[in-house]
């Protein structure tokens, strides 16, 4: 990452003023760098400075999350825990603490939440603020008094990218990466945009970007560059939405977070796997996790699902209303065990097993029996 990314630069288009020019409908896009790992070295210094990952124990873990001295031996988010022990063998492995995530996500985002501002959450560590009415230099002040006030409170650093478009200030803040400040002007997003590969821009997945490069098609600039015609073979319907965000252009505004409906968490398999224990076992998990998210939300839970993915990659779901709201662990696995096997796969091959929990009522209900 280049030292002029950690002074908070900023991208000015030649016609554009920070004392003068303004322009409605700033956005600042927030990401904690390395949130599961720079908590653990933020809780044993010892860790600093040496390639960690935070994941299981066993060996068909995968990362959550690599701190930046692990990623230049290739070891990243959701790699198989027992690649990247052959990639790094210095690598230290620390165990999540989910609850203690939790927590501080919630003290994150009592901050991003003061003065009533209009915030959009994405995950635990990430979310967009709309920054308003401004000029470039306030939006950028803005965003830097977020990240001290966060650092001060929490001593974890957070990156940000501040522009008029959605998306460009998401890849901007992504840019930027550790510790750093991106604010791109008005009129340069196509600019700030163009040498970037083409995956960069949302809905262009791995199969899309080798179909554009059999065109010689591999930058947005390259993409942006072609005429409605060219777009629309390529693209279809679709093509109006990939030629505005290849230059820039991101109508999308901040989305005001709404009142949480479901709590869900899901795991896809390194291996696809058919022995109900191991299903078992890790609905398990994810019941004691809706547990603890559940208490921390301060909310109780009446209906339980269970989202089974297969090896074809059809879905299948199941669900079941309890007598009582619940936030307890064993209850919820229990309704989610009943739900998976409801399912009768019969040894089928799973490659995705999630967990809901839904109807969310506030306070802790009275606990009576599953059935």
């Amino acid at each position: 990452m280049s030292a002029t990314c950690r002074r908070e630069p900023v991208i000015l288009s030649p016609s554009t003023s920070l004392r003068t020019g303004s322009v409605e409908g700033f956005i600042a896009h927030f990401d904690v760098d390395a949130f599961y790992a720079s908590v653990a070295v933020r809780d044993n210094p010892e860790l600093r400075g040496k390639p960690i990952a935070v994941a299981g124990s066993s060996r068909r873990a995968v990362v959550l999350t690599a701190s930046y001295e692990a990623r230049p031996f290739g070891v990243r988010s959701a790699i198989p825990l027992y690649k990247a022990r052959m990639a790094c063998p210095e690598l230290i492995v620390v165990p999540p603490d989910m609850q203690k995530y939790r927590s501080i996500s919630h003290e994150i985002f009592d901050i991003f939440r003061k003065d009533a501002r209009a915030v959009e959450g994405l995950s635990m560590d990430e979310a967009f603020i709309a920054v308003g009415v401004s000029t470039l230099d306030e939006a950028r002040a803005f965003a830097a008094a977020i990240r001290r006030e966060v650092f001060e409170a929490t001593r974890l650093t957070v990156s940000a990218g501040v522009a008029t478009a959605k998306m460009v200030a998401k890849i901007a803040s992504d840019s930027c990466k550790p510790d750093g400040l991106l604010a791109v002007a008005p009129g340069e997003e196509a600019a700030f945009l163009a040498p970037m590969p083409v995956s960069r821009l949302w809905g262009i997945g791995p199969k899309t970007q080798t179909r554009l490069s059999v065109f010689g098609i591999t930058t947005i600039g390259e993409l942006a560059a072609l005429d409605d015609t060219q777009l629309r073979e390529l693209f279809g319907s679709w093509f109006h939405e990939v030629r505005d965000l290849a230059r820039g252009v991101d109508s999308r505004r901040v989305e005001p977070e709404r009142e949480t409906k479901s709590i869900s968490t899901e795991e896809t398999f390194e291996y696809d796997v058919r022995d109900e224990t191991r299903l078992i076992d890790l609905l398990r998990i994810q019941a004691k996790e809706l547990a603890e998210n559940l208490t921390l939300e301060g909310s109780s839970a009446q209906t339980v699902a269970v989202k089974i993915k297969r090896a074809d990659f059809t879905i299948v779901s199941r669900q079941t209303h309890l007598a009582e709201p619940t936030r307890d662990a064993r209850r919820i696995f229990r309704a989610a065990v009943y739900c998976l096997r409801r399912v009768a796969l019969e040894g089928a091959p799973v490659r995705l097993l999630g967990t809901r929990v839904a109807s969310l009522t506030e306070g802790d209900a009275l606990q009576t029996s599953l059935f």
